[in-house]
């Protein structure tokens, strides 16, 4: 049993707040999992820049070099932003340094721990944080420790990002024709299968509208997922759908949520259209720029 919550600012009303709402979101589904959680968010592109967001374990330190790049530092997480054409050997220089890298992309910034939501959150500062969409998960780890590795999001590719409820059958087999494939898989859970899925599929040219359909057919078991991408959030349920989901549009947000609980703060939800997401159905959301 987990929570994850998904918010898209459908104009830009909301977008100095979205941090602050996806927080509270977030906060609410503590009960759903308290081991730990997790949050990626997506701000403004700085034309041929790559964000990549670094983990510092204990005792770790930002390189000296790296202090060219001005990196912002939230705790033991870093964002740091390097122009395009030197991020793959930034990256690469990063990890020889003994450094984890947990999201890449021109947009988004991922950050996760282990500890109860409402914790991380303000470990983070997520509720000051300015984001044109954002996804959250809270994890009950049933299947695993409880360590920061194996908390969501999971990111697999430049800006694209997922979290999930549920539980894929064939993750193992999956993650070996994958591996074949060139994706890249730091833990054993079955979460970062399902993101390196996605990953692979775009690769191949799907749109993340297509990735997810193909999804329907490829992935056995259970499952909630809510993506994000540059510009877009997916919401995609199994065809059993035997998670709790529910969502909620108005004229300016649209908001997914475990239970309905996590959208009753936002603004206008009162005249908010809410739904129970489709099994079987590829829900997605893109802005234009």
């Amino acid at each position: 049993m987990c929570g994850i919550v998904g918010l898209f600012a459908k104009t830009p009303r909301y977008e100095e707040q979205l941090g602050h709402y996806l927080s509270e979101m977030l906060e609410t589904m503590t009960d759903r999992g308290p081991d730990s959680a997790g949050f990626a968010v997506y701000g403004n592109q700085a034309p041929g820049q790559v964000r990549l967001t670094l983990r510092l374990n204990e005792g770790e330190e930002l390189p000296d070099w790296l202090s060219s790049f001005e990196p912002v530092v939230r705790s033991n997480h870093a964002v740091v932003k390097v122009p395009e054409d030197a991020a793959m050997q930034t990256a690469r220089d990063l990890r020889a340094a003994g450094l984890t890298i947990v999201g890449v992309g021109s947009r988004m910034e991922l950050y996760k721990g282990v500890g109860l939501p409402r914790a991380v959150c303000s470990q983070f500062g997520l509720a000051d944080m300015a984001a044109t969409h954002g996804l959250g998960h809270t994890r009950m780890a049933t299947e695993s420790a409880v360590t920061t590795d194996g908390a969501h999001p999971f990111n697999t590719g430049p800006d694209l990002c997922l979290v999930h409820n549920g539980s894929l059958s064939n993750h193992a087999s999956l993650r070996r024709v994958l591996s074949k494939q060139g994706i890249q898989f730091e833990t054993q859970n079955d979460s970062e299968v399902a993101a390196g899925y996605l990953n692979w599929r775009m690769n191949e040219g799907d749109g993340l509208k297509e990735a997810l359909e193909h999804a329907l057919d490829d992935l056995d078991g259970f499952f909630t997922f809510v993506v994000g991408t540059e510009r877009g959030l997916g919401v995609l349920r199994d065809p059993i759908a035997c998670k709790p989901a529910v969502m909620c549009e108005t004229d300016d947000l649209i908001a997914f949520g475990s239970e309905y609980r996590a959208l009753a703060m936002l603004p206008d939800v009162e005249n908010a259209h809410v739904w129970e997401p489709e099994p079987a159905t590829v829900y997605f959301w893109e802005r234009a720029a």
